[in-house]
């Protein structure tokens, strides 16, 4: 038997890095997935052949989006077990010299998408919960909820922000049974980071200061979300699971 037995899944930013890594994982695991990433992703590609995960473009920054995202969820498969909110964005500039544009399209993706997905599919989320004994919601932050770098103000407090979000998330639904937590990444070699980590120089730096030595994997972030999604997360809720390879254990 799988971890994932008989769950739904809805995850955002599936169409790679880490979120695509953990929809591959939760459906081997046994689970349904609705695989969600913007449309001019490869997101219907890249799940191809695998049964049990359904794609959908969209994005999650549109004013429907999360109705839309919900309906799809229940209408393919008839509830929610699981939102793992790992969609996110970055970008780096200095704060004297960052645009509201810039500031706004951060946060938009980073935190105000994640809010709005969670309130709508809280109602689905407390019915399996009444029906199951359990449901979970799992959001993606970064090391950078509790550090920062230069150029990084407007990620560093979206990151922060889903830290805020998540605990209260956690405090205000356990009482249906209902956790929520968060996984912090590291240094993970990702689409979005590939620029820098593909320079021997950057990459050299950041293995080093990492305890283990590497970059982490989106598989490894993955098997933390699994970890926070499944039964044997039952008393963890409000967590902030720091997946970085011993990254942040000196200043």
């Amino acid at each position: 038997m799988g971890r994932m037995d008989g769950k739904i899944a809805i995850i955002t930013g599936a169409a790679s890095g880490i979120g695509a890594a953990s929809a591959g994982l939760f459906a081997q695991e046994g689970a349904c997935v609705l695989a969600v990433d913007r449309p001019q992703s490869a997101i219907e590609q890249v799940h191809a052949g695998n049964n049990a995960i359904a794609a959908m473009g969209c994005d999650i920054t549109e004013k429907d989006a999360p109705r839309r995202i919900v309906a799809a969820v229940l209408e393919k498969f008839g509830a929610i077990d699981i939102l793992f909110n790992n969609a996110g964005v970055s970008g780096r500039s200095f704060v004297e010299e960052m645009t509201d544009e810039e500031w706004d399209r951060v946060n938009a993706v980073n935190v105000r998408a994640m809010f709005r997905l969670c309130r709508e599919a809280i109602p689905a989320l407390k019915q399996r919960a009444k029906e199951k004994g359990r449901a979970r919601i799992v959001n993606t932050a970064s090391v950078m909820a509790f550090d920062t770098d230069y150029g990084l103000a407007a990620y560093c407090a979206s990151k922060a922000g889903v830290g805020g979000l998540t605990r209260t998330l956690a405090l205000e639904l356990g009482k249906f049974n209902i956790t929520a937590n968060y996984v912090c990444p590291g240094a993970i070699y990702t689409g979005m980071t590939r620029t820098n980590f593909d320079k021997p120089e950057i990459r050299a730096v950041w293995e080093k200061k990492a305890a283990l030595r590497r970059l982490g994997q989106p598989i490894d972030i993955a098997r933390g979300a699994l970890l926070l999604a499944s039964d044997e997360a039952d008393f963890i809720t409000g967590h902030e699971l720091v997946v970085d390879g011993g990254l942040t254990l000196r200043t």
